[in-house]
């Protein structure tokens, strides 16, 4: 393996994706040590105790000195932390962050920095129900999609996307609107069908959880998902979310009036047409072949706790 991709990572925010960022590049060479900021005593003691993190800093104080500076806040909070701490970031140091709405952050990150730093977005598509630090892990990232975003200085993109592949992560680079539109479709919408489906569940008959099996359990686990984070989410991304909500209401109404009508050859042909998208641009060779060649770079030069991303 070379060497660190990164020598110093400042990371703020130690949840459950701040922690396994910090986890997986210290276990895999990605960065030669790791500084955390977080507001809670016992997942600071919990970071120096596992080995994750090297240093602990207040906020202010934390990207002193580092080239890597990862925000894994949540969305909301991004601009904040970053105001905080930007005076003490060193020229030629890159930021990114682990946010699940591009635009906003694109938008109002790079002002916030001093002459010299430059701001890469980043979204690992990576993530779990549960929370927080004491589920974090270094295999998180593993095979997972990591969406860097194209609106940065080509060098600087480069060592992120290294960085993210160094993590086990298949990196697909995009524009900040097409992140966005795309992520609603595959993420942000998948969420508020769960959580639909699941508040809905309430006026189930209460003998009927007695039956749940694995579709179930599959279908309504992201609805375990912190409701605060989500909120933030989608409200954040709500104008991408209108053409593919409007794509499932519009595929809704056609299978209930299947259902309604007992025309059972309807309901086959819709079900078989959902089947088949499923296939369309499905795999890791479909979206390595819609991402752009980046140069590689390998080597160094150049506050709610986070949640999980989906």
């Amino acid at each position: 393996m070379s060497g660190p991709v990164f020598e110093r990572m400042a990371v703020v925010g130690l949840g459950l994706l701040g922690g396994s960022v910090a986890c997986a590049a210290k276990q895999r060479g990605a960065v030669g040590s790791v500084v955390g900021a977080t507001r809670r005593s016992d997942v600071r003691r919990a970071a120096l105790e596992r080995g994750i993190c090297d240093e602990m800093r207040e906020l202010p104080e934390v990207a002193r000195d580092a080239d890597l500076l990862v925000l894994a806040t949540p969305v909301a909070a991004m601009g904040a932390a970053l105001r905080s701490l930007a005076d003490g970031l060193a020229p030629g140091c890159i930021v990114t962050d682990v946010g699940s709405v591009k635009g906003p952050l694109c938008d109002t990150l790079p002002g916030l920095l001093p002459p010299g730093a430059v701001y890469v977005g980043s979204h690992p598509m990576a993530g779990s129900h549960a929370s927080g630090f004491s589920h974090a892990r270094a295999d998180l990232f593993e095979g997972r999609p990591c969406v860097v975003m194209d609106d940065a200085p080509a060098e600087a993109t480069a060592r992120v996307r290294a960085f993210w592949e160094r993590l086990g992560a298949r990196v697909i680079v995009r524009d900040p609107a097409a992140h966005d539109a795309e992520a609603a479709w595959v993420s942000h919408v998948p969420h508020l069908l769960a959580y639909a489906f699941s508040a809905g569940f309430a006026d189930a008959p209460p003998s009927a959880a007695e039956l749940r099996g694995s579709g179930f359990d599959d279908f309504t686990r992201i609805a375990r998902s912190d409701p605060e984070m989500w909120s933030d989410i989608l409200t954040d991304n709500r104008k991408a979310l209108a053409a593919p909500l409007q794509a499932v209401r519009q595929r809704l109404a056609e299978l209930v009036e299947a259902v309604e009508a007992d025309d059972p050859e309807a309901l086959e042909r819709l079900l078989g047409e959902a089947r088949d998208a499923l296939a369309i641009g499905s795999g890791p060779s479909a979206s390595a072949a819609e991402t752009p060649e980046l140069p590689t770079a390998e080597g160094p030069g150049g506050t709610r706790e986070s949640k999980p991303n989906q």
